[in-house]
């Protein structure tokens, strides 16, 4: 009997420990994601007197799409790395906006590598006890408590590839380069197992370039920036004998 509450005892002293380091055991992740993109550069757009924050340049004529892959580290519960890799199509277009009767427009492809660092000030209570948990409480109180929220940002570069109409190549235009750029956002992930998550994140993208439309305009006074709006998938990998990531 003694022996019984010992052991006992000893579990529900260790259990904590074991439980509270359970990420350990997966550090790696796998991210997929796709989403829209938003382009604010020199073309189209409404002047600043007649837009407000910038919300009537949010159009559907502007929206293309970015497809990214990612693999992240968990360096601490807290904080993860990740390198990302994206695809993006942006659009510009003068259809809809104060300068409709230059008729520029242009699609630029671009990749983008960055290293970005996540920061995550909500943290989930799911994720240490999710097998004994799970079913045990409403839907309600289980969706919260398996919500992570975090902010992000990091550098990376953008090599672009500009194609624009036959109005934008006869003022001359700037057909490709490459950029650095700054991310930054805020995203949310949801746990659904313990070896897959659900998420969403927007963020934006300053670029140290004005012409990743092709065109910059003599009164412009900032440089290009877009934006991602990434609905995610997350594989946890298991984490290896050597801390590296493990496909078994």
């Amino acid at each position: 009997m003694k022996r019984s509450i010992l052991i006992i005892l000893i579990f529900c002293l260790l259990a904590p420990i074991s439980y509270a380091q359970l990420w350990k055991m997966k550090r790696w992740e796998a991210v997929g994601g796709v989403g829209p993109t938003f382009f604010f550069g020199d073309i189209g757009g409404f002047s600043q007197t007649k837009n407000i924050l910038g919300i009537r340049d949010m159009s559907f004529l502007q929206t293309r799409f970015a497809i990214n892959g990612s693999l992240k580290y968990r360096i601490t519960r807290d904080i993860n790395v990740r390198l990302s890799m994206t695809y993006a199509l942006l659009h510009a277009t003068d259809d809809r906006g104060s300068n409709e009767s230059r008729a520029y427009e242009a699609t630029t492809s671009g990749f983008e590598p960055a290293l970005i660092g996540e920061y995550y000030f909500i943290k989930n209570k799911a994720e240490n006890s999710y097998l004994f948990i799970r079913g045990k409480q409403n839907f309600i109180k289980q969706l919260i408590n398996s919500l992570d929220f975090y902010a992000f940002t990091g550098i990376g570069g953008l090599a672009y590839s500009v194609k624009g109409n036959d109005a934008l190549v006869a003022h001359g235009m700037t057909n490709s380069g490459f950029t650095a750029v700054i991310p930054g956002g805020v995203g949310s992930t949801l746990i659904y197992s313990p070896n897959l998550n659900f998420g969403v994140e927007v963020g934006g993208r300053y670029a140290f370039s004005d012409f990743l439309d092709g065109y910059t305009s003599q009164y412009s006074k900032a440089n290009d920036v877009y934006y991602f709006l990434n609905f995610t998938v997350t594989y946890k990998l298991k984490t290896g004998p050597h801390g590296l990531p493990s496909f078994r």
